[in-house]
């Protein structure tokens, strides 16, 4: 599952911060309900 920041978190757990070519840049936890943070970049998302 891809989310952005802004999104609303399906369920609390940690997720990965995936950059542009697919490397891991950072790991963040965030309970179910709440609203993805901000990544360092533009053009990372996060995956479960």
């Amino acid at each position: 599952m891809r989310l952005n920041c802004g999104d609303i978190c399906p369920r609390s757990g940690s997720y990965k911060v995936i950059d542009s070519d697919g490397d891991v840049v950072n790991t963040v936890y965030v309970d179910e309900g709440e609203t993805m943070p901000p990544t360092q970049k533009s053009d990372c998302h996060y995956e479960m």
